[in-house]
């Protein structure tokens, strides 16, 4: 079985995070960010920047077709500034549905503030070395091991305690 299987193997319940976000969520944090004061693209670039941290600044590509979808379902709309650049703005129908969605949102600034916290507070530094060590030490022993599922699960498992572990203290 190559390695790259291996992980699709697990029987773990837990949900793997591949992407930045999940779906939805840029959409719903763009939103906040709009419900807040009037954006114009770029602040709100600049916002997602700064809330995630870790020299992450999403592209116009990504920024301007959840815009677009926010205005399609009044969400959002557009008003030109006096300089005829398009601003941002939230509509009765966007606050309604952030209100509706604002455990979602508050789930999903909390998850970005502890990760900047986490890279940026020196604090912190000893755990985000440690962090990076495990994943460093986990890609390198499936990229240069054939191992088992029984070692798979082995990992997973000391892993999982290591968790538990942090949690009681």
């Amino acid at each position: 079985m190559p390695n790259s299987d291996l992980l699709a193997v697990s029987e773990s319940p837990v949900k793997i995070r591949k992407r930045l976000f999940e779906a939805g969520e840029m959409k719903l944090l763009v939103l906040h960010f709009i419900a807040q004061s009037p954006k114009f693209s770029y602040d709100i670039i600049k916002d997602v920047a700064s809330l995630v941290g870790g020299n992450y600044k999403p592209s116009t590509g990504t920024i301007c077709p959840t815009i677009n979808y926010l205005e399609e379902h009044h969400y959002a709309e557009v008003k030109l500034s006096v300089d005829d650049r398009k601003q941002y703005r939230i509509t009765t129908t966007g606050l309604q549905y952030l209100e509706e969605n604002q455990e979602t949102v508050k789930k999903i600034l909390d998850r970005f503030n502890t990760r900047k916290k986490i890279q940026n507070d020196e604090q912190y530094v000893d755990i985000k070395r440690a962090m990076e060590n495990l994943k460093t030490s986990l890609r390198l022993k499936i990229q240069h091991s054939e191992i088992t599922s029984e070692q798979v699960r082995e990992i997973a498992e000391k892993i999982d305690q290591a968790a538990v572990n942090i949690a009681r203290m």
